[in-house]
């Protein structure tokens, strides 16, 4: 072409470095805060008793702060970085871009306000409380908005590859908030789930799940197909393959939530569905993993001596890792062994930290000199980065394999007389105790990473002399054909679409509305196939006569579990097997949890379950165990929650909770809702009568640990099941 085909566009790149700093402070911070909760499982001590460091409190944190900060905040630079670059089009709207950096960090900064505080949701990986939730809905939107946007303006016609992730990860992730933060609000900061127990469970873990899938995984596999062959100045091994990748991987990736629930009061329809899909699910990410990999074929050497792609290696070979080890933990048997143990931490964080991690920091580096136009300040340290994380990421993962199958092992483990070896929860603790302290120095190893990596980034950005920081290039006045982004001979763009053989697909290219409506079609039949009928679990939930609603008191109760984040250490769902029945008691059945709004099964144990607690100790024991736990339990490694015994009950919304519940279907009348403070009064008075009678010599009626108390009292004993 001329020179007069061509118009002169700028690229908007001060969005793309507030994004990538944003990542990589906010990464700093969260791996901070989990490198605190790793230490207080090996000494409770360092919880300090003081509220909000307790570890209920600050996995919340650590967990949103690694997924939604370090991770999204990248996701977001990478997007926008490449997308500019793949349609030869600036962002469609730099007031948009500039908003959604500045909400996203607003939302970030909301969770630090928060959940610290005491103020969830009390669902996993969606704790984040009813305004945030609408927050994240509008700055969502405006994302979206922003991209497709810039796609619809594009002047190159061709969507390639990249887009396709990035299209289906922001269609899935709208589905999966909407549907899943759906709730009653009570006040501005409280809200209760609109789903209860089984339906709760299944539309949380199809959420929770399949957050893994669209945040951290699909939008990655989108950064791995832009900056693998960029840096590897290579082209993508297969596209053809990447056509099956894609498809494949959005289509099986939603049915797979439920292999979290395996064995417990889901359907077992359900449980099945996922893990088939789950074992699909291997397939077409090794796919992916394979594309990425082949695509470095003959440019080993330029490995050797790039930390960037030593970071994307490593990476992709976390992903195959990972991709093989979920539906490895998908099957029913493995599942029964490893769930509920540091197993599974371990293949998340092999993921997160791994997989996504390492794609982050290849891309940063391999970014920041281009943003700045100068060069990496410092590649050995780059690579001294590489290594130490490399390092710091197998002890952590390595660690957490032996503690969940050693835990595993020990809880299952029968004497010949039928009867339990370990029947104390806590004898397991004691002995994966030694993988917590190589967890933490693994841990410690991959935070000094984040520290190098600062100082690297930040002494890179000091040598450039650049003062326009946005980037001017030439691009098409019409549509190309073929031919992508910087220049024709663009490794990415060195293929012949004819050659993929699939014309339908070719036109379907080119298309970026039917091609996200497409998407959609494929993200949505797994979910409703799996989804729409728990909205029906009435029908086959038997609910058994003697189900009560929570007392007002237990109500209360209930909400400072929840907000004190007992779930992340505490199950509520014993499931049918002889060491579980014979350590907790009987089974747990769907019809017990049609009053939990959210439920609280959780996904770890970190101590006993407590499905069947209610009636197992006195109101006295609970009290010392709240107050210090090593009281009753010298080697515990739960947190002394002293301010339960001072705080005095707010009984301010109480009537409201009640009406709120009420809403949502449980059976409690109008004079339940009218009555609701004079009846928490009198079961109060009556848990502290019975404190005094049992040793305690003051009174503590008025007080926060009497409604605790009084919840774990009811658990496991008002359905005749329990008895």
């Amino acid at each position: 072409m001329s020179r007069e085909n061509y118009d002169s566009i700028t690229y908007d790149n001060k969005i793309v470095r507030a994004f990538s700093w944003a990542s990589i402070i906010w990464g700093t911070i969260g791996a901070l805060v989990g490198l605190i909760i790793a230490s207080q499982l090996i000494d409770s001590r360092l919880n300090f008793s003081i509220p909000w460091l307790s570890f209920g409190r600050l996995r919340p944190l650590h967990t949103n702060a690694m997924i939604f900060a370090f991770a999204g905040n990248a996701i977001f630079a990478g997007i926008y970085h490449s997308t500019q670059r793949l349609t030869k089009a600036r962002l469609f709207s730099d007031a948009i871009s500039k908003i959604h950096f500045w909400g996203w960090q607003l939302i970030i900064l909301s969770a630090v306000l928060t959940l610290p505080f005491g103020y969830t949701a009390g669902k996993e990986y969606a704790e984040l409380e009813w305004p945030i939730d609408i927050a994240i809905t509008l700055v969502w939107v405006l994302f979206a908005i922003n991209f497709f946007g810039t796609l619809i303006r594009r002047r190159e016609k061709h969507l390639y590859v990249t887009l396709w992730f990035y299209m289906a990860s922001i269609i899935a992730v709208a589905v999966l908030h909407l549907v899943n933060s759906a709730a009653m609000p009570v006040s501005l900061l409280k809200s209760y789930s609109a789903y209860a127990g089984v339906q709760d469970a299944l539309i949380q873990w199809w959420y929770g799940h399949n957050a893994v899938a669209f945040v951290l995984t699909t939008p990655f596999l989108g950064l791995m197909y832009y900056y693998l062959p960029k840096a590897a100045n290579r082209p993508v091994y297969s596209y053809r393959l990447s056509i099956i990748h894609f498809w494949s991987l959005v289509f099986i990736y939603i049915w797979a939530g439920p292999h979290h629930l395996h064995y417990t009061s889901v359907p077992d329809w359900a449980q099945s569905l996922g893990m088939i899909f789950s074992l699909m699910l291997w397939m077409p990410s090794w796919g992916g993993m394979i594309n990425g990999l082949l695509t470095l074929r003959g440019a080993w050497d330029k490995v050797r001596q790039d930390p960037v792609l030593k970071f994307f290696v490593v990476a992709i070979t976390f992903y195959g890792m990972a991709t093989f080890e979920g539906p490895l933990l998908s099957i029913k048997s493995v599942n029964a062994l490893s769930h509920y143990t540091d197993w599974t931490i371990g293949h998340v964080h092999a993921g997160a930290l791994g997989w996504n991690g390492f794609m982050i920091f290849g891309m940063v580096y391999w970014l920041f000199p281009k943003l700045y136009r100068t060069p990496l300040y410092s590649t050995a340290m780059a690579t001294q980065h590489f290594w130490v994380a490399t390092i710091g990421l197998v002890m952590y993962v390595v660690s957490l394999w032996a503690a969940g199958v050693t835990q595993g092992l020990m809880l299952k483990t029968l004497t010949p007389e039928g009867k339990l070896l370990y029947p104390d929860f806590l004898q397991t603790l004691v002995a994966i105790k030694p993988y917590y302290w190589i967890r933490l120095l693994g841990g410690l190893l991959y935070f000094y990473g984040f520290i190098l990596c600062i100082f690297n980034l930040y002494k890179t950005t000091q040598a450039s002399t650049v003062s326009d920081i946005d980037e001017r290039v030439l691009v098409p006045k019409r549509f190309i054909e073929v031919g992508l982004v910087e220049e024709l001979s663009n490794p990415i763009t060195t293929f012949n679409i004819k050659k993929v053989g699939v014309d339908f697909h070719k036109v379907l290219e080119s298309k970026p509305l039917l091609f996200a409506f497409l998407s959609a079609i494929a993200i949505l039949i797994g979910g409703i196939i799996e989804i729409v009928p728990s909205f029906m679990l009435e029908s086959y939930v038997p609910v058994h006569a003697g189900t009560v609603p929570y007392s007002a008191l237990e109500v209360e109760g209930r909400d400072i579990y929840i907000r004190e984040g007992c779930y992340n250490c505490h199950s509520q769902m014993i499931r049918p097997f002889r060491d579980e029945t014979l350590r907790y008691g009987k089974f747990s059945e769907a019809g017990e949890f049609v009053n939990d709004f959210p439920f609280q099964w959780g996904s770890r144990r970190i101590g006993p379950d407590l499905h069947r607690i209610g009636g197992k100790y006195s109101e006295f024991w609970h009290y010392r165990h709240m107050q210090n736990p090593k009281m009753v339990a010298q080697q515990s490694v739960m947190p002394s929650y002293p301010w339960l015994m001072t705080n005095t009950l707010n009984l301010s919304m109480t009537p409201a909770k009640i009406n709120a519940l009420k809403k949502l279907g449980v059976h409690y009348t109008e004079a339940d809702v009218s009555n609701a403070r004079e009846d928490l009064k009198t079961q109060a008075l009556s848990v502290a009568a019975k404190l005094k009678e049992q040793g305690l010599a003051e009174d503590v009626s008025d007080k926060e640990i009497v409604a605790l108390i009084a919840y774990l009292q009811k658990l496991g004993t008002s359905v005749e099941v329990a008895k």
